[in-house]
């Protein structure tokens, strides 16, 4: 299933895509319903806390609807929102080796980890904000992004995924030249912070695809798309991290909850990689990015994983 949340009279809605249509979950919500698994159907958060209970009444509202034709609008007509706002951000970075292999030198043998701000959070369609008083070299990273819906603290890797409640997409927009200093012997010093978190830094969506609806999360075809020009083309499987390691790596941190997301980190074919001022050292493919490819007021990124869709942003000046 695909869940989504979509503005309707000023009100976020919770639903789901059902062929080109969006399903209003809390309409279609057959009559008899648990008081409990109503108010479930509110929220995004509380749907993921409530597990296969919740689902199971998700399900339910979908059969109602395809047999009554209650709740349906065509998803031409609504505008989606983030499909979650996280309670923690958890960020992977240098986790595809095409990435690492265009960056500084970086001999790091466990996952990057950094945090992102939910003030940064954005839906599909929204703008991406680019202020100059904040970067001038801002960057688009498209990942796959893990959403915990089992609770857990020291995962074990071979249970880590039956703590996924679904996957979605997380475009990591990031202020280069905030992000990393260059010395003058070529060495680097990272401040993921200024770097990761600032408006607009996070577009999520442009739904949650159960994990039930992705049978193999390491097998999916990663692309992102400046103004129609392919920039990063490659697949989960090419992670040196996978999804089930970061889980537990994470966990061994802070207990992971519903509604915590876990981001996976991008592949290379980033503008950073071609951008010598800062490191970039590996000439690119040249059907995935142009030199100094850095995000431009006007600029449209499509990033898109297989099985979950395309999320899309414009970039605008502040």
């Amino acid at each position: 299933m695909k869940l989504v949340r979509y503005n309707r009279n000023g009100a976020v809605r919770l639903g789901a895509l059902d062929g080109g249509h969006v399903i209003d979950l809390l309409d279609a919500c057959p009559v008899g319903t648990k008081t409990e698994l109503l108010s479930a159907l509110s929220d995004m958060a509380r749907l993921i806390a409530a597990g296969e209970s919740g689902l199971d009444v998700v399900r339910a509202a979908l059969a109602n609807s395809r047999k009554t034709g209650v709740g349906r609008t065509p998803a031409g007509k609504v505008k989606l929102a983030a499909p979650l706002i996280p309670t923690l951000l958890l960020c992977s970075g240098e986790n595809y080796w095409d990435h690492r292999d265009e960056k500084p030198e970086v001999t790091r043998k466990d996952p990057e980890f950094f945090i992102k701000t939910a003030l940064g959070v954005i839906g599909p369609d929204d703008d991406i904000v680019r202020d100059e008083r904040v970067t001038k070299k801002l960057d688009y990273e498209t990942e796959l992004a893990i959403v915990i819906g089992k609770p857990g603290r020291h995962i074990p890797v071979e249970r880590a995924l039956e703590h996924v409640f679904g996957y979605t997409i997380v475009n990591d927009v990031t202020a280069r030249d905030r992000q990393v200093t260059l010395r003058a012997d070529g060495s680097s010093v990272y401040n993921l912070g200024p770097g990761k978190n600032f408006d607009t830094c996070a577009p999520i969506g442009p739904a949650i695809v159960t994990a039930d609806a992705i049978p193999d999360a390491q097998n999916l075809e990663l692309k992102t798309r400046v103004n129609d020009e392919l920039r990063q083309n490659n697949s989960t499987a090419k992670m040196i991290w996978t999804c089930a390691q970061l889980i537990a790596f994470f966990s061994t941190f802070v207990t992971l909850k519903p509604g915590v997301v876990i981001s996976t980190g991008t592949p290379g074919g980033t503008a950073w990689g071609t951008d010598p001022e800062l490191g970039g050292k590996k000439p690119m493919r040249k059907d995935v990015v142009a030199p100094q490819g850095y995000l431009q007021a006007g600029d449209v990124v499509i990033c898109e994983i297989e099985c979950i869709g395309q999320l899309r942003n414009r970039v605008v000046a502040a």
